[in-house]
């Protein structure tokens, strides 16, 4: 009786935990939003608990915009801005704070009740205790790439390497809070041990994980503008001077490394997932089976999602969401759905069985 009581007690936090982890993805989706409408610098000041309330009439609307032409980005990009443009790119940025706090809700609430309820089951607490530690440092590493643009003279947009920096962490709570929601529902039973086959999804995780980076760069540094031809980049297969350029700082660099690294992930994944599919027929492990498909559907639509939103790059209209923004945001969505896959894989393939 016990322990289909903790199987119940198990399985409402992984519900919770699988709540957060959509919600966590709706935070990316509207950081990117935030992003490709350069909204992001539009709220000069953190206040974690006044800042839930936008502008509440004429006069602190004005104060708000006048912090704003403060920055280097309205002094250099925006100057044309009315306070109508303003209010725009404000309640993107808003919004996405906003998202950040009810994410803190959803989860501390549940939180208090399960504590109270003792739905924590011993091996839980220091997990838990990790998880809101790293949702705390997610905030604060928002601000702290923020705070890059909000300059007088230097940068105009955030720094991408911090936005990088943003995009990766809000990864790494997504898939820690989505491993242990795995633990609390996947049976022991569904668990493959294979090591060659771990390995190598662990290799294409770290390679994906590389990947992401580069996709941040790209945004961060608008470097589909620089190149926005396909399958070549501006007629050459390989740019000149590459080897010149900083492979981090430079559009023309930055595009080139992700685009090598799609081809690349595309041909291991293909490969990697029909081995799997194989060991886990020949081994009766359905729903090892199930997960292998996905990766190999989500990196093709991923290819194709890149490729059309790079060409379509030319066409952006300033202050407007038009089909290159539409196509960039669902680019950034499938990247997280195919990182997500590869998670599931990683848990459900182990190398070796436990003593």
């Amino acid at each position: 009786m016990k322990v289909v009581h903790d199987s119940r007690k198990k399985r409402a936090v992984a519900i919770w935990l699988l709540v957060g982890v959509f919600m966590i993805m709706i935070q990316v989706v509207l950081g990117g939003i935030t992003r490709l409408t350069g909204s992001g610098l539009s709220i000069t000041e953190w206040a974690p608990i006044m800042g839930s309330i936008p502008p509440l009439n004429d006069a602190q609307w004005e104060a708000a915009f006048e912090n704003y032409q403060q920055i280097a980005q309205y002094k250099y990009v925006n100057n044309h801005f009315t306070l109508s443009d303003f209010k725009f790119i404000f309640y993107w940025e808003w919004f996405h704070r906003v998202w950040a706090r009810s994410l803190g809700v959803v989860f501390a609430i549940p939180f208090i009740y399960f504590l109270i309820k003792k739905y924590f089951l011993k091996e839980m607490i220091l997990p838990l205790i990790i998880l809101f530690i790293l949702g705390g440092l997610q905030g604060f590493i928002g601000w702290f790439m923020v705070s890059s643009g909000l300059n007088e003279s230097s940068l105009l947009y955030v720094s991408h390497i911090r936005l990088a920096i943003h995009f990766i962490s809000a990864l790494v709570l997504l898939c820690y809070t989505l491993w242990f929601a795995l633990k609390l529902l996947i049976p022991k039973q569904e668990i493959v041990y294979e090591k060659k086959q771990k390995l190598f999804f662990v290799g294409l995780t770290f390679l994906l994980s590389i990947q992401l980076f580069y996709g941040a760069f790209m945004s961060g540094l608008h470097a589909a503008l620089a190149a926005p031809t396909w399958p070549t980049m501006n007629g050459r297969w390989i740019p000149t001077k590459l080897l010149e350029y900083s492979w981090i700082n430079h559009p023309i660099a930055v595009q080139f490394v992700h685009r090598a690294l799609a081809y690349l992930l595309v041909i291991l994944l293909l490969y990697g997932c029909y081995k799997l599919f194989k060991e886990a027929q020949s081994q009766g492990a359905s729903l090892l089976k199930k997960t292998a498909i996905w990766p190999v559907i989500l990196v093709c639509i991923q290819l194709l999602l890149g490729v059309f939103t790079v060409i379509s790059s030319p066409h952006i209209v300033k202050g407007k969401f038009g089909i290159y923004e539409t196509l960039a945001q669902a680019h950034q969505f499938v990247a997280m759905c195919l990182l997500v896959s590869l998670f599931v894989i990683l848990y459900l393939v182990r190398t070796k069985r436990p003593a």
